[in-house]
């Protein structure tokens, strides 16, 4: 049986990893893209990854969302069977900085990708997978948030991925693209980004107890979030493409949880008895053995407008897809926690 050939854009990335690693699990070819770029990061595929003249199933390309013609190539290129666009400017707070990048990359990009397949003529060759977010939904008022949940995006961010969705909507209906949108609620794992705040909480923790840091500071500690499993994610993204019709499909555990939560489960874990105090920006917690300050709030780590409560409902995907996560938050914390002491 001739191999599945897959072209997956943001290789590099947490997703781009573990789904990489899913596929070749699956015997696929599998084709990554990255950004060229002076810094090398191929730090979370160096295990899979082998030079472009090495005979390997998994190769890595050049390639810029920003740049059509280099799509295009690559495309023609690998003949793939799916496209991943997993790649993105995927800081939400970074995207009030750089809104128009964010744009460019994030909305124009997921376009680029439809028009290259539809001007190659490969609407029934290839199928397609975009990356969405919970945080298209933004500050939506809805208890549980599904496939026809209005989105009310709160961020640059999130405004550029709802037209990156739709985008992919217009190609499936207008040009018969088989086209998925899997709108993707939080999902963490070991290799988080340094940037993003599971990781950062983590990763402050333990250094923090073994005398590496003094404190860590943070926004919003009561922005509700529905955190999953990058591992348990990238296998729903793959399901979406088996389908015999393309759909949309939100992916997420149904179960929330503050940031402060997700502080004070992780400092349970690691052993660091903590004491919240103030309220508002001025809440911090206290060490209850030595009473040092080990966690401020500070106004740079708030957003200009903050998403207050995110909650997913995946019923659709587990009757269509037969998909549900596997990994809890505890289980995630704990993978998280294992790979810090590792590394520290």
């Amino acid at each position: 049986m001739k191999k599945k050939i897959a072209l997956i854009f943001g290789v590099t990335g947490q997703d781009g990893a573990y789904l990489s690693k899913f596929l070749l699990k699956k015997n696929y070819k599998v084709f990554g893209v990255k950004r060229r770029s002076s810094i090398i990061n191929t730090q979370r595929i160096d295990d899979i990854y082998k030079d472009i003249n090495t005979k390997s199933n998994f190769v890595l390309f050049y390639g810029d969302l920003t740049d059509s013609s280099s799509i295009l190539n690559l495309i023609k290129k690998t003949k793939p069977h799916e496209i991943y666009n997993l790649a993105a400017q995927s800081h939400v707070q970074v995207s009030f900085e750089v809104p128009e990048y964010s744009a460019e990359v994030n909305s124009l990009g997921a376009l680029r990708i439809l028009e290259a397949i539809k001007n190659l003529n490969l609407e029934k060759k290839v199928k397609f997978y975009q990356a969405g977010t919970s945080e298209m939904f933004g500050r939506t008022k809805e208890k549980y948030q599904n496939e026809k949940t209005p989105f009310y995006p709160a961020s640059p961010y999130g405004v550029s991925k709802c037209f990156a969705h739709w985008i992919t909507v217009n190609y499936r209906e207008a040009h018969k693209i088989f086209a998925c949108n899997g709108i993707l609620f939080n999902h963490e794992s070991p290799i988080r980004g340094e940037t993003f705040v599971t990781k950062k909480i983590v990763k402050g923790l333990i250094r923090i107890k073994y005398g590496y840091q003094k404190k860590l500071f943070l926004g919003n500690l009561y922005s509700k979030r529905d955190w999953g499993h990058a591992r348990d994610y990238v296998e729903a993204m793959w399901k979406m493409l088996q389908q015999t019709k393309p759909n949309d499909y939100v992916i997420s555990t149904g179960k929330t949880f503050t940031i402060k939560e997700f502080v004070n489960r992780t400092a349970k874990k690691i052993g660091l008895r903590i004491r919240w105090t103030g309220k508002g920006i001025n809440e911090k917690a206290i060490d209850i053995k030595n009473k040092k300050i080990l966690i401020e709030c500070k106004k740079r780590y708030f957003r200009p407008l903050e998403v207050e409560y995110l909650r997913g409902n995946s019923h659709k995907a587990k009757k269509l897809l037969k998909w549900s996560p596997k990994i809890s938050i505890d289980n995630l914390i704990d993978e998280m926690i294992e790979h810090e002491l590792e590394i520290l």
